[in-house]
């Protein structure tokens, strides 16, 4: 029973957590303008992985997707990467972990098979959150650089300084739902545990003998004395037959014949 509630509730967080890596990459509010020093202005930026936007103050947003991906820095291809990585590994986790459920029965499958594919699916939403939580911090380095380096500028006296950009949204719920999918992998991999049948967890070898299988009756053990009348009458028809000679006449041993 408790392996069975430990498969069920990794499934969920799990779930939870590719759910979230999904609308994390589909965000557009991964790095939002600093509005510090200017908070009343006329049009708000932010980016995502796919598209920059920009909001009027009139509540008008125009949105532009990346026409170009040479042109993009490598480091924002590679977080792109990672999170197609991590969401494609934690939907064929999903996939895996629905027939790995011990309530679920199909066919005539064994308790180790469905170990073993409760266990490939762990480490598939351990990988997948892992993916998830490397991009986002990837994502969030490159802000945290850009943003000293414009703040650096803009204290220098630079006349034309970029605008500063923050942490948006789509971070926080990338690291969330990374996060998810590793709990999830872990309690996957703990529940493989209780799927193991008992004997094979020791293994022995076993020997069988190479003939055919014969079966001997005991009985029990009888005492003879000696002097059964079976034993005695096969001595004396022998004492008979060495008694006779060539020409048929009966002869009877001597006290030689006994030594």
């Amino acid at each position: 029973m408790s392996t069975t509630i430990c498969q069920v509730m990794a499934f969920i967080v799990s779930s939870l957590g590719v759910a979230g890596c999904i609308v994390s990459t589909a965000m557009d509010m991964w790095s939002t303008q600093d509005l510090y020093d200017n908070p009343v202005t006329a049009v708000f930026q932010y980016q995502g992985l796919w598209r920059s936007c920009v909001r009027q103050s009139s509540g008008f947003t125009e949105c532009r997707p990346y026409f170009t991906i040479l042109g993009l820095p490598a480091m924002f291809q590679a977080v792109r990467a990672l999170m197609i990585v991590g969401i494609v590994l934690g939907i064929l986790g999903l996939l895996v972990c629905i027939f790995a459920l011990k309530c679920i029965r199909i066919g005539n499958m064994e308790d180790s098979a469905k170990a073993n594919m409760t266990l490939t699916s762990g480490i598939m939403f351990i990988v997948a959150g892992l993916c998830a939580i490397t991009g986002v911090s990837v994502f969030a380095n490159m802000l945290v650089t850009n943003f000293w380096m414009s703040t650096a500028n803009m204290y220098q006296g630079m006349q034309n300084v970029q605008n500063r950009y923050t942490f948006g949204s789509a971070l926080f719920v990338g690291w969330v739902a990374g996060g998810l999918a590793l709990v999830g992998g872990i309690m996957m991999c703990l529940a493989c545990r209780g799927l193991i049948p008992e004997e094979s967890r020791y293994k022995a070898v076993s020997y069988n003998a190479s003939g055919r299988n014969i079966s001997y009756r005991t009985g029990p053990y009888k005492v003879g004395s000696g002097y059964d009348p079976e034993t005695k009458a096969r001595k004396d028809a022998g004492y008979e037959e060495a008694g006779r000679s060539e020409d048929g006449r009966r002869s009877y041993p001597s006290k030689y014949d006994y030594v």
